[in-house]
Order: structure tokens, then sequence, then C-alpha cells
């Protein structure tokens, strides 16, 4: 019988550390949050561990908070990995049914979806970190999920290999590691915040999912319920604020103020004045913005239109660049359900429409708990205080795949103990066939 068991998941960012333990209950198949953390982390740069020793540090500092709030200690985590180093690439193979009868055995679909790993050109440096198979091919005929037990000549696989540079995972895996926990499993961080704002129906029409973090923005894209792209750019939330910083000449930590505060993508009036928040309408009709720094130094005074027109342009430059990897993949048209935003940067005022009008799609902003919690059976504390923030994509994405992964582990466990009841109980019978 199943057990319940404790999920942690650990989301390293460009700034911040994310801890998030949920307890799996078999019985009533839902997650019950346990215990969050978020805590600042240097030796990060755009998504990439360059410092083992601070982000190892980080790490102990996030699991000791988590350990203490629920109790116990934490052996084993989900990870993610991020950073433009990432690719995906595709490969196929074809194998001849292995039995008399012409019938795929579950030995054909892994000898095929093995060999067309092995087909697959590796590029230098880098190393396989998943194989997704997007498709089976019998004797032509396309779509085929699940092949055993069919009838046919030729089974041909169609998979998605993502490959990952091999210093920067190893970079990961050591700071996890040294921070004395195991890892079961390391995730590409647009899929674990896929998991978690993805809807079943969406990835059956086709979406895409444009995770925009501090330093990243990562994309995926969903057709017919399977992940068929993904990418991760190098650029992110923490560039507007560095913009700000220059073009206002202020403090990094005054631009990050002032982006959170007053940030907006663009200065449409209009808009601004029928959707934005009561502070925003006062923002559209004013002309300045002044912010009191210290009281040692003047305060800062500065147009609401230069402020507009330095995030705009950035923005614009993201949404750019995502539009040109959509372009590059031909898995990007049609996409009915459009693009879905997520991530911390999408916290920006203006950024759903202003997405629309750059990318020519249906836009919606996707938060974790506003759809796991009634679809997915998680229980949420009070306490807890994460509400709906789509900063919280990834960390709430990897406990989700960490559970079903471990629910695909107990079925295929019981599974092959039925198995093998049944090939003895055959094989008995077959003594007494004449």
């Amino acid at each position: 019988m199943p057990k319940d068991t404790i999920i942690t998941g650990l989301n390293i960012g460009t700034n911040l550390i994310k801890g998030l333990t949920v307890l799996s209950n078999s019985s009533s198949q839902t997650l019950e949050v346990l215990a969050f953390v978020s805590e600042p982390v240097l030796g990060v740069r755009k998504g990439v561990v360059v410092d083992v020793d601070e982000v190892s540090r980080g790490i102990v500092n996030v699991l000791s908070k988590l350990e203490e709030k629920i109790g116990q200690k934490i052996e084993k985590v989900y990870v993610n990995i991020n950073g433009s180093h990432i690719v995906v690439g595709f490969s196929h193979e074809t194998v001849v049914a292995s039995r008399a009868d012409k019938k795929f055995t579950q030995e054909d679909i892994d000898r095929v979806v093995d060999l067309s790993t092995q087909a697959f050109s590796l590029p230098k440096n880098k190393e396989i970190l998943d194989v997704i198979t997007r498709e089976f091919i019998i004797d032509g005929e396309k779509g085929i999920r699940e092949p055993r037990d069919l009838e046919g000549k030729m089974l041909r696989a169609e998979v998605l290999i993502v490959c990952v540079f091999s210093r920067y995972l190893k970079k990961i895996t050591d700071a996890v590691l040294n921070a004395n926990v195991q890892i079961v499993d390391i995730i590409l961080s647009p899929i674990a915040s896929a998991r978690a704002v993805l809807t079943p129906q969406q990835k059956e029409l086709g979406v895409c999912l444009v995770d925009m973090g501090t330093g990243t923005t990562g994309i995926s894209i969903y057709k017919e319920g399977i992940l068929v792209y993904a990418s991760v750019l190098p650029v992110g939330s923490y560039h507007i604020t560095q913009d700000i910083a220059i073009g206002l000449k202020v403090d990094i930590s005054i631009a990050e103020r002032i982006k959170r505060e007053f940030g907006i993508c663009s200065l449409d009036k209009t808009k601004v004045e029928k959707r934005g928040s009561a502070e925003n309408k006062k923002l559209a009709k004013g002309k300045d913005i002044t912010i009191e720094l210290s009281k040692e130094s003047s305060p800062l005074v500065f147009s609401k239109k230069l402020l507009a027109n330095i995030i705009e342009s950035r923005v614009s430059e993201i949404f750019g660049l995502i539009q040109k990897e959509l372009k590059q993949t031909p898995f990007s048209q049609p996409l009915p359900s459009g693009i879905v935003l997520t991530g911390g940067g999408v916290k920006l005022n203006g950024i759903v429409d202003f997405a629309k009008k750059e990318l020519k799609l249906p836009v919606r902003i996707g938060r974790p708990w506003v759809h796991s919690a009634p679809e997915q059976g998680i229980i949420q504390p009070d306490w807890v205080g994460l509400e709906d923030d789509p900063s919280l994509a990834g960390v709430c994405g990897l406990v989700l795949i960490g559970r079903d992964l471990e629910q695909e582990e107990t079925i295929d466990s019981d599974g092959g103990i039925l198995t093998k009841i049944l090939n003895i109980i055959k094989k008995i019978l077959s003594l007494f066939t004449p």
C-alpha cells in the first residue's frame, strides 16, 4: 500500500533560492503545504551556478529553515536547472517487430527509444538531461502514444532530447550534494513552471509558456499533451532594473523599488485608466514621480514618460526575442491556447496587453496556486501566505512533478509484481496444455 511521502522542491534562481516542502497524501491524492522558504543567494548568474560554495551555503540555509518548520530532516530534493546553455534536439529511429505475431512489446519500445537517443548527434561539451518521446509511428501511421501490443512491421520513435552544458550541470549537482542532501531528479525550469500553471486542455490544444525570471526567460511549447519544444533566453526582469538604474542614475536597489512600485509597460493612458489600479490611474494622470531617498539627499524626481519608455524598450526587446524563437520552431503554429506568462517578471502592470500586441496571440498570466488548488489537489494553509504569485510557478512545479514521478514508481512497482505473478501462472498452465 502506498505511503504518505514528503516532497521538497528546490528552485535555484538568479537571486533567490525558493524551497517548498509538501506532504503527499496517498489516500486523498492531495499535497499539503508544510513549509515554504525564500532566501537571497549569491553565486548564480543568468540562471547558471558560477560559485558552487556560495550556492551550497544558500541551499543549506534554506534547507535548515525548512527542516525547522517541518520538524524533521530533509533527505532528498527535486531541483531545477536553468540557463541559455540548455538546447533541445530531435531524433528518430526504426525497429522491426521482434515477435512472430508482429505485436510490439515493451522491449521493442525501449529498444527503438534507445536507438533514437544513440543516433542523436550530441553537441560538444553537452550531455543529455532528458529524453521525451513525442510519438510512435507504426508502418507510417502517426500519432501513436502507446504502441505496445499493436500489430505492425516497423516501429519508429520520434524523440525530443534535452541537452545541457556538462560543466554547468556538474556545478549545480555539486552545489546541492555539498549541502548534504540527495537529488531525486533535475528538471528543466520552464518544464517545472509549465507543470504548475498549464492545464491539460491547454497542453492538448497547443500553448506556449513564457517564464520570465530575474536573469532568464524560459519557453516551453506543448501540443497534443506533450512537450514539443523548449529553450531559455539569457534575459529577464533584472535587465529592466538595470536599465532603470542607468536611465535614472540611481542605485540598483532604488531602481528595483521604482520598477515594483511605478513600473508600467506602456503609457497608453486609455488602457491604464480603464484597467489599472488606483495607483496606476494616478500615475497616468500625473506628470512626474517623486521618491524620497534619504534625509541626506534630495528627493528623486523623474517623468513617468521617461520611466515608461525605459521599461517599454527592454520589454519590447524580450518579446522580440520570444517572437524570434517562436518563428524558428515549426511547432509554434497554431497555438489555440496562446501564451501563458508566468514568473516574477510578469508582475509589471500592463504586460498582458503589451504581450498581446507584440506576439499577436491570446495572453494570460499563469498563477500556480489558482490553477493547482482545485485541479491539482494542493492544500495551502492560511499561514503560508503564498497567494497566487506567478514567481512561485517553478518551485510549485517541482513538487508537482515529484508527486507525479513517485506515483509512477508506485504503479510501476505494483505492476511489475503483478506481471511476474501472471507470467508464473502462464508457465504453470502451459505445462498442462497439450
